[in-house]
């Protein structure tokens, strides 16, 4: 018998869904689905004609958290190199050179809510449940709640629910900007789908560039995030997408993008 899929990829032209596959555990994060994870974001990267990723959740949750049972019997050595190896998987989600969407139902629960953070853009169906519980058990976030969070939502949103281990239900979410969007259950893979037809019509190159100003922008001082945007903004004058969209705009016509 081969390995049981737990990360599922289907690439439909410029469209590629992860699907986390753990229904009867709410796809909860272990390392197996870490692992495959990995390798499906890899296997995007040699997807030249990919534009748009969307991440979703088999059954009745996007993530319900790490898999506590596993993490249970784990030493600090091992919770060391546990925690290291999903920041680094989940970094390379960050860091694909096209936008993410997270589509999240029912829970996003401490993994799962580090890993909707990871995508770029987070659509939630109405009821669905977020938080970062992890004090609750004796530990804190190890896949980088700790600062994405704050990132996203500001700090004191963020201590709110690092120190209260307690739960926000979507409209909450979108108040303090956690999500981009809610819609009703029903809606949600046509929402996500629906965004993503609009990014991937877009220029695929200045979608990669506005990607590394903002996560590289955030990550240094004023001066150096706009010296970054500065020479992203001039290599996008060397492409042909630049050529195709002023001219489209002064010309009043529309234009196919080609990432080139």
């Amino acid at each position: 018998m081969g390995e049981e899929k737990l990360v599922e990829l289907n690439v439909d032209g410029a469209f590629a869904t992860i699907t986390l596959n753990r229904p009867k555990q709410l796809n909860a994060l272990n390392q197996a689905v870490i692992e495959q994870l990995n390798a499906v974001l890899d296997d995007i990267l040699q997807e030249k004609r990919v534009r748009v990723v969307l991440l979703r959740g088999e059954g009745r949750a996007f993530a319900a958290g790490a898999d506590i049972a596993e993490m249970a019997g784990l030493d600090s050595v091992i919770a060391l190199e546990f925690a290291r190896r999903g920041q680094a998987v989940l970094n390379k989600l960050e860091r694909l050179p096209v936008p993410t969407i997270a589509l999240i139902q029912g829970f996003a629960l401490g993994g799962g809510m580090e890993l909707a953070m990871a995508c770029d853009l987070r659509i939630a169906a109405e009821g669905t449940r977020f938080g970062q519980p992890e004090v609750t058990l004796g530990v804190i976030p190890g896949f980088g709640g700790s600062q994405r969070l704050p990132r996203i939502v500001g700090q004191g949103n963020a201590l709110k629910l690092l120190l209260g281990g307690g739960m926000i239900d979507a409209a909450e979410a979108y108040r303090i900007g956690l999500v981009n969007e809610v819609v009703p259950t029903d809606d949600l893979l046509e929402a996500g789908r629906r965004l993503a037809e609009q990014l991937a019509a877009l220029a695929p190159l200045a979608l990669a560039w506005v990607k590394q100003a903002v996560y590289d922008g955030a990550e240094t001082d004023l001066e150096r995030g706009l010296a970054l945007e500065a020479s992203l903004f001039a290599n996008a004058f060397a492409t042909e997408d630049q050529k195709r969209g002023m001219r489209a705009f002064l010309e009043k016509t529309k234009t196919t993008f080609e990432g080139k």
